[in-house]
């Protein structure tokens, strides 16, 4: 069986021929087939380049002809121009063209436009996917359950590397590739920064920083990983700013300054509705029912409506005055859907004022402790629950921890990324005004501010000194 291919500007008057005369062979010989390659003008030279720096060859005109050894997509043997294929075409089969130059000329012109034509068609369906493009930074398992990004036909999955960290984001794109998703669209790998949050919809930003080196002063470790967070979110911001979508939405995950990450990206991002940015609380708060959880002798998932104010990764208060317990094993039974005060049905006081605190600190490196690895499954989880409240109506019974821009309620100093309950509607969240805030909690709310204005304003004159220094 002969196997040819025919390539050649689309206005040429010579692949015009050469393609009739392939198309007479076709017809008339069982065995033979072609495939044709029409190629605009502008493009011609660029792709014969590579073409023949692929396959070894020298050639430098319109049309070329080879044979393939193999079906198409193997090596090939050139054949050469049209009048090399008009001569193997005489010698072989006994069939010629008779292709007249008016009529070369007219085809010619025709495959041009057609050419044009098929162009703007891939352009308009390029245009018409408009997939939802997610950037990762650092690395995650696969967030694609059903019910996140509701009604979206495809989405672009960017996985950035933020720390030296390429070679498992390309192990980890294989096995997104693997997933074989209907809506995926493609998975691409950016070690070039720079490009980072090209068109970007939704961005998850995960710890992406080495711990400080160990140091007997504990404020250097923490100037200088506040310096590395300073520097990097503030490009980070920039960068948003430059390439995102202006309704992108962001979340900041992970298990140091999170508050401070999401506070230095709105600040870089004057273009961006700050309410479109939160630093995520909600493994920190889901911690917090398994600690309840274990102590009530029920599962994590029968403790609701847990409260986490103030710095996520740092001073932050647990506050259990709405908080909810199904299906406890107690002297007053209900129906489904019957619950309890949590505050009611613990009588251990001095478990909840020293103890429970303690063990949700270490909660998380004791789980990575364990395992030798961050404790990425339940970081997922989080940000799928967050995910799912934002892009869908949650019910507006549901109470969520979040950090997010304050404007001065419950007396947090206006501007600063603070962890305040808030509910979802409409795929927007808004602080619930609904909880009380006595003299006591205030006071631990003033530390919890207190500590991330210093965080703050360390940030600040790093930067300052930085830009000084430029």
């Amino acid at each position: 069986m002969a196997k040819f291919v025919l390539a050649g500007k689309a206005d040429c008057p010579y692949y015009a021929k050469a393609e009739l005369l392939a198309d007479v062979l076709q017809r008339n010989l069982p065995d033979f087939h072609i495939h044709k390659i029409c190629v605009h003008p502008s493009d011609w030279e660029k792709w014969l380049e590579d073409a023949c720096a692929c396959n070894g060859w020298e050639h430098s005109r319109s049309p070329v002809v080879w044979r393939e050894l193999t079906d198409r997509g193997g090596k090939g043997l050139l054949l050469g121009g049209f009048s090399d294929f008009l001569e193997h075409a005489q010698g072989y089969y006994g069939i010629t063209s008779d292709m007249n130059s008016d009529l070369m000329l007219k085809i010619s012109a025709e495959n041009r436009q057609t050419k044009e034509l098929c162009i703007e068609e891939e352009i308009h369906r390029h245009m018409s996917l408009r997939p939802l493009h997610i950037w990762i930074s650092s690395l995650i398992p696969q967030l694609f359950s059903p019910g996140l990004f509701p009604g979206l036909p495809t989405f672009s999955l960017h996985l950035m590397d933020a720390g030296g960290s390429e070679e498992m984001l390309q192990g980890l794109k294989m096995e997104t590739e693997d997933l074989a998703l209907h809506q995926l669209h493609e998975v691409t790998v950016h070690s070039d920064q720079t490009q980072a949050f090209q068109e970007a919809h939704f961005i998850i930003f995960l710890d992406d920083l080495q711990p400080a080196c160990e140091s007997n002063d504990v404020q250097d470790d923490k100037d200088h990983m506040v310096s590395q967070v300073a520097e990097r979110f503030r490009c980070y911001g920039q960068l948003i700013e430059a390439n995102a979508q202006k309704d992108v939405r962001v979340i900041i995950a992970g298990d140091s300054f999170v508050n401070l990450k999401c506070s230095l990206l709105i600040e870089n991002t004057p273009s961006v509705d700050p309410h479109n940015f939160m630093a995520m609380t909600t493994q920190l708060e889901y911690e917090a029912k398994t600690q309840l959880a274990q102590k009530l002798s029920v599962k994590t998932a029968d403790i609701t409506n847990v409260i986490v104010w103030g710095n996520i990764s740092g001073s932050f208060h647990i506050d259990l005055q709405r908080a909810k317990v199904f299906r406890c094993d107690g002297a007053i039974w209900g129906p489904d859907g019957f619950s309890q005060q949590v505050m009611e049905m613990i009588y251990d006081w001095k478990w909840l004022q020293t103890d429970f605190m303690s063990l949700v600190h270490k909660h998380r490196t004791t789980i990575s402790s364990k395992t030798n690895k961050a404790t990425a499954i339940s970081t997922t989880n989080g940000i799928m629950t967050i995910l799912k409240a934002w892009n869908n109506d949650a019910s507006p019974e549901d109470v969520f921890s979040l950090g997010v821009i304050s404007t001065g309620q419950f007396g947090i100093p206006a501007g600063l990324v603070f962890s305040v309950p808030v509910s979802f509607r409409d795929g927007c969240w808004s602080v619930r005004s609904d909880v009380t805030v006595t003299d006591e909690l205030r006071q631990k709310l003033n530390a919890c501010a207190d500590e991330l204005k210093m965080e703050r304003d360390i940030a600040a004159r790093i930067l300052k000194m930085h830009d000084r220094l430029q």
